[in-house]
């Protein structure tokens, strides 16, 4: 009797996405949008450490499983979940705690985040959404842009994957380079997703942007 062998059945499957957030989630919509029928991801679940987040009800919209943590510290609560969804990749897009560290050593390069700025500059605790672009208006710099890096237990060390960068212009505020810089992120997060699921695992990426007048 013919049988499809059972390694050929497993690659086939789509990689199974948790995303992490605590806010809007803005870049988990970008990312289920570009995750279309035949993508060789899916997005299966949608963590978050507050029952406030406007992103849980994006991902209800999709048919897409919503989890809120009864304490983001706690590694078992997160593996619960993950497991119960069969998680292979984990996102963290827009997730502003620090992720576990029993969720790190079991998803050890397998954990991923999106940064709205080029580290290693600008990263750490403390340093997200509108703090990030004050602070790259501060430094008079002259680019910013997002990263994507592996996630390990310190704020923004890991290994960088991916980067795309915008430009400050004159007159910017915060608010307008964090428009500019979101924008990026949508196309950034979703480029890198897609990278990882076809080689099985988070790989370095050249992210190619479009020319920008």
């Amino acid at each position: 009797m013919n049988r499809t062998p059972r390694r050929l059945l497993c690659c086939a499957m789509p990689m199974r996405v948790g995303v992490c957030i605590s806010g809007g989630g803005s870049n988990l919509e970008a990312l289920i949008e570009a995750l279309g029928p035949g993508a060789p991801a899916e997005v299966v679940l949608v963590l978050s450490n507050t029952p406030r987040a406007g992103g849980l009800e994006r991902a209800r919209k999709h048919g897409v499983a919503t989890r809120v943590l009864a304490d983001h510290r706690d590694g078992a609560e997160w593996l619960r979940h993950l497991d119960e969804a069969r998680v292979d990749l984990v996102v963290l897009a827009g997730f502003l705690k620090l992720v576990p560290a029993a969720v790190i050593a079991k998803y050890r390069g397998r954990i991923i985040n999106i940064h709205p700025a080029l580290l290693p500059e600008f990263g750490g605790a403390g340093m997200y959404g509108r703090r990030v672009h004050e602070a790259v208006l501060s430094a008079g710099r002259r680019e910013s842009g997002a990263t994507v890096h592996l996630v390990d237990e310190v704020y923004d060390r890991g290994t960088i994957l991916a980067q795309a960068r915008v430009p400050v212009l004159p007159g910017d505020t915060p608010d307008r380079l964090g428009a500019r810089v979101l924008d990026i992120e949508h196309q950034l997060l979703p480029a890198v997703v897609l990278a990882a699921a076809r080689a099985g695992h988070p790989v370095p990426l050249q992210f190619a942007q479009e020319p920008r007048g």
